[in-house]
């Protein structure tokens, strides 16, 4: 199951991406103390099965004992023919060296020869059999870069496709490398900027875990997020009673969805279902404002392509907010809909313009120079289309096509 995807820009990710160091002792202890936090619930559950299972299972194991000891009983006259058998293969001289025989030849080469140079048998001794391999891992300024989220069984990961030689004959696309990621993953926005490096190539990843997780999309075989930006601290359990300590300022619910402002290039928008939205600062790891406007879990958030403080929300409240960073006391202009909200986008030629998609299947434009100075607005859309048959899960617009729509839907089909 693809559960998000997106486009990386052409020319972002390093031609050779690196290969990551092997994970210290101290990493490799947090990887299994994280693990072991995220199965203590189903393990106490386990647990208390088998308490509840002892006093049957007892009576079980008495049983398969009986049962084993009347077997046993009944090959007795089996093992004289074995002991036979035995001593007849004399395991106890097994190991002993045949004397006048020769294991290992003295000669070179016999067994095999110290370089391929040596090697008789190596015709092209310069030729190097990774070379294509080697190749493949060389990514052009060229090429077209995608990133999907894959979730098989309880496996997951995130696949960088590379799509090269477009618009020929020869097009091809393959797995450039994965990163395996803890759990499933429910939002994706892609960054080029974090705590230390000015330039750089970096996914951030929402799931059904209240922390982002910021990954390297330029580094191999890595195992850890180079940024988790809040999350659990720690968790308790006192007889049936759980309690969660949170970080400070972290959501404590679902990741739902993610934004990257273009403009001011630290600041990252995340959308929950704790029903907040938070502001985060990936400069320093850490969060600069908390928005409460919706009353439900709020699924998307998309910033503005030209007013760089201009967010917007959309929630399960039937409700689609702008919040305006300028004004952090002004509540907001608010648009009513008719179901949940799944996804938003603005439109990149006409920007007073955005799009919302919809859980019955349908997408509204609106024009946000119809908005009131009130807080709440009752405006009918610009205009309505009845995209699909089920839920739309995702609207995209094509920055290089004026007016050109992409829709997807749990219908199985993308529309444009």
């Amino acid at each position: 199951m693809i559960s998000a995807i997106l486009w990386i820009p052409i020319g972002a990710l390093k031609a050779e991406p690196t290969i990551a160091e092997p994970p210290s002792k101290e990493e490799i202890q947090d990887i299994i103390t994280t693990i072991a936090a995220s199965t203590a619930d189903s393990e106490n559950e386990e647990e208390a099965g088998d308490e509840r299972m002892n006093d049957a299972g007892g009576a079980v194991d008495e049983v398969a004992r009986a049962l084993n000891v009347a077997d046993a009983l009944g090959k007795a006259d089996k093992l004289d023919d074995i002991a036979l058998g035995l001593k007849e293969l004399d395991m106890e001289h097994y190991d002993d060296e045949d004397e006048g025989v020769e294991v290992f030849s003295s000669r070179i080469g016999d067994l095999y020869y110290p370089s391929n140079d040596l090697d008789p048998y190596i015709k092209d001794k310069n030729d190097d059999d990774d070379s294509e391999e080697l190749e493949d891992m060389i990514i052009n300024p060229t090429d077209s870069v995608v990133v999907c989220a894959r979730t098989e069984d309880d496996f997951s990961l995130l696949e960088v496709h590379i799509l090269e030689d477009v618009g020929t004959s020869e097009m091809n696309m393959y797995v450039h490398h994965d990163i395996i990621i803890p759990t499933f993953s429910l939002s994706t926005a892609w960054l080029d900027c974090l705590q230390g490096r000015e330039k750089g190539n970096f996914l951030a990843v929402g799931s059904m875990e209240p922390s982002i997780e910021i990954w390297d999309l330029d580094v191999i075989d890595v195992v850890q997020p180079c940024m988790v930006l809040g999350g659990i601290l720690e968790k308790k359990k006192k007889g049936k009673k759980k309690s969660i300590k949170y970080k400070d300022d972290s959501h404590t619910d679902s990741v739902l969805g993610l934004a990257w402002n273009k403009a001011l290039r630290n600041v990252l928008a995340s959308a929950s279902a704790d029903k907040r939205v938070k502001i985060w600062d990936v400069a320093t790891g850490k969060c600069e404002s908390t928005m409460e406007h919706q009353s439900d879990k709020v699924l998307a958030v998309a910033w503005h392509h030209h007013e760089r403080e201009i967010l917007l929300s959309g929630s399960f409240d039937h409700t689609v907010v702008l919040r305006d960073g300028r004004m952090p006391s002004h509540p907001g202009y608010k648009w009513s809909i008719t179901a949940d909200v799944e996804s938003l986008a603005w439109d990149p030629h006409t920007y007073p313009y955005f799009v919302v998609s919809l859980e019955d299947g349908t997408i509204k434009c609106f024009d946000v120079r119809t908005a009131k100075s009130e807080s709440t607005s009752d405006l009918s859309s610009t205009f309505t289309l009845h995209a699909h048959d089920k839920v739309v899960t995702s609207v995209s617009y094509n920055v290089s096509a004026p007016n050109l729509l992409a829709t997807g839907s749990m219908d199985k089909m993308v529309k444009l």
